[in-house]
């Protein structure tokens, strides 16, 4: 068992402004969306016409992404505090955000643009989708070094348990439950051990669903494809990483065992599904 290295979240202050790692995080998402979108554009390779047309979209998908992450949170995970102290669903800095809830604000800022643009919705989803990993990925970098977000239980044997300090209180409170070899753990390092989930969503969100649409899009694929192999392998990729992480604390485990994460990533994986059977057949040939 190792210990989180307890980075620093700031990256550095002035006065009372003060740079984190997680809003870079964001940014860098930002910058890498635009630089190989309007690379792709500049290669005659893409679905969009123009680099205004980019930076266009680009200012509706960060409205999307953060007003959607956010209130996805909200209403997601922590409805019933949100909706006693609503002044606080303003309050951002202090963390909570959706990747679902962001996913459906840029589905809607995805469709607005669409229709002012002239474009057909599915021609945007399959130019943005393979980007998404890059910012998915950068965003699971600065959970893990804000040590947020935190993985269950695993045995202090193995060689992936970490103990995040930021757990402390909510290590306090099962350790009663455990077994010897965690109590032993809990007095030598101070905290349980526990997957670093947030580093396997790096890995499979980021790097390697990053790396599945970048190869199956190096082929003519026909019009929506795109946009569900990423739903799908999102939606999958979540699931599965759901077993490690530790479910929100107001909410737990769900019906059959499953988190909220989990629950909305069925319809996701189900929407991808449907999507890639209507592509198939509506547009046999990639436009």
């Amino acid at each position: 068992m190792i210990v989180h290295p307890q980075f620093d979240p700031v990256i550095f202050s002035v006065g009372p402004l003060a740079v984190r790692w997680y809003a870079l995080a964001y940014i860098l998402g930002f910058i890498a969306f635009l630089y190989l979108g309007k690379r792709q554009i500049n290669k005659g390779d893409a679905y969009l016409r123009s680099t205004d047309d980019l930076d266009s979209l680009f200012f509706y998908g960060v409205l999307g992404v953060i007003l959607g992450g956010r209130l996805g949170y909200v209403f997601f995970y922590n409805a019933s505090y949100y909706l006693a102290n609503p002044a606080d669903i303003f309050k951002v800095w202090e963390g909570g955000m959706s990747f679902h809830g962001g996913l459906i604000g840029v589905i809607i800022a995805m469709a607005i643009f669409a229709y002012q643009k002239h474009y057909k919705f599915l021609e945007v989803s399959d130019f943005v989708a393979p980007f998404v990993p890059i910012g998915l990925g950068l965003g699971r970098l600065g959970n893990f070094i804000n040590g947020e977000l935190w993985g269950r239980i695993t045995d202090p044997n193995n060689f992936w348990a970490m103990g995040f300090p930021q757990a402390h209180n909510a290590d306090v409170k099962i350790l009663p439950t455990l077994s010897e070899i965690y109590q032993q753990a809990f007095t030598q390092y101070g905290c349980l051990p526990r997957h670093p989930s947030q580093l396997y969503e790096f890995a499979l969100e980021g790097v390697v669903l990053f790396l599945v649409l970048y190869f199956f899009t190096r082929q003519k694929r026909p019009l929506g494809q795109i946009s569900a192999v990423f739903l799908m392998g999102y939606g999958i990729f979540r699931f599965i990483i759901e077993f490690s992480r530790e479910p929100d604390a107001q909410l737990g485990l769900l019906s059959l065992g499953l988190s909220m994460g989990q629950w909305l990533c069925i319809p996701m994986v189900l929407a991808g599904v449907l999507l890639y059977i209507y592509a198939t057949k509506k547009y046999p040939v990639q436009a």
